[in-house]
């Protein structure tokens, strides 16, 4: 989904994944991707629900145990925005 768009918008091409950012918690994921395509056309923006792989996606996941990821409604922005707490360690 572009920035500002409400609907999603499908890309069919052979394109390659520069960056995937984001989070991954219990409310959900919210990831942002850039891909070219093969004339190095640059395009962006929120990963949907349905986007596929053609060959392969190398991803690491770092894991933060000290620290809670959560969205939670901002009134300011109208929208749920990431919270990080830190969590006390597990004894």
């Amino acid at each position: 989904r572009f920035a500002g768009n409400e609907s999603p918008a499908e890309l069919r091409d052979d394109l390659e994944i520069l960056t995937l950012a984001g989070t991954l918690s219990a409310d959900g994921a919210h990831l942002h991707m850039s891909v070219a395509d093969s004339r190095g056309r640059v395009f962006g923006g929120h990963v949907a629900h349905g986007c596929l792989v053609r060959t392969t996606a190398e991803i690491l996941l770092a894991i933060l145990p000290e620290h809670r990821f959560s969205r939670e409604y901002d009134a300011r922005s109208g929208f749920a925005e990431l919270a990080i707490r830190k969590e006390l360690p597990l004894e």
